[in-house]
């Protein structure tokens, strides 16, 4: 199959996908890039669409839709638009009672940022990420980019109640993470719990009070006093490290 207008019905669908409105009504979500589809094939996303510079061998199957460098432009979120555009369907996990390792985000806004840490988890044996409270959207193309073909490596879920929290994570000792005070322990000296829920907020706010609250044990990175804070993702790749060298 051939597409080469940018005025074709399916190629206006396919661009809608990087509105969140849209990716939430239809339950698909964009690809973009060789490593990021082969990714998702080898993890067993089910593409819908993959759409390919004509000329370009990469993926071959009968699927595969060839077009020009203008469409695209117009499906890819990228202002350099790769060689491969897929369409992808978004997959729901399953809580699992054995997860041990559970990392959860409030409020993160940065798509960037999120997508460097599901990468970082799937590094350090994560078990599962929570999404919680207004987090960006999982599947926005930039957090997807970022991720590197890691976004299905580890179950990722979305929570927005305080009471959904509660009672899936009640088997899980809640662990802020703070800027030093009397309320935290130095990282270097606190050894984690089988079951840890390790909970971060944003760079300029941090822990709501209510997460603060529900924290039963409370970290601080130790650092130069010439620094005043770390960027999230390199803060959650330092403790998440120390969790999976302690464990190994």
């Amino acid at each position: 199959m051939k597409i080469t207008s940018v005025n074709n019905d399916l190629v206006k669908e396919v661009s809608k996908l990087q509105q969140k409105k849209y990716r939430e009504e239809s339950g698909l979500f964009l690809l973009e890039g060789d490593k990021c589809i082969e990714e998702a094939i080898e993890c067993g996303i089910e593409l819908e669409h993959i759409f390919v510079l004509d000329g370009y061998d990469k993926f071959k199957n009968p699927g595969v839709i060839e077009t020009t460098e203008a469409v695209l432009s117009k499906i890819s979120s990228t202002s350099s638009a790769p060689k491969t555009v897929a369409v992808g369907k978004q997959i729901k996990p399953t809580w699992n009672k054995n997860f041990n390792t559970v990392l959860l985000l409030e409020d993160i806004k940065d798509a960037g940022n999120l997508g460097t840490i599901i990468r970082t988890s799937c590094a350090f044996g994560t078990d599962a990420i929570i999404l919680y409270g207004d987090t960006v959207d999982l599947y926005n193309p930039k957090c997807v980019r970022s991720a590197v073909g890691n976004l299905w490596k580890v179950p990722i879920f979305e929570i927005k109640k305080f009471d959904d929290l509660k009672n899936i994570t009640k088997d899980f000792i809640p662990i802020g993470t703070l800027p030093k005070s009397n309320k935290s322990c130095w990282l270097k000296d606190f050894k984690f719990p089988e079951k840890s829920l390790i909970m971060f907020g944003t760079e300029s706010c941090g822990l709501s009070e209510e997460l603060k609250n529900f924290a039963k044990e409370n970290i601080t990175v130790e650092m130069s006093k010439d620094v005043e804070s770390l960027n999230l993702s390199i803060s959650a790749g330092i403790i998440l490290y120390k969790i999976y060298s302690s464990r190994m």
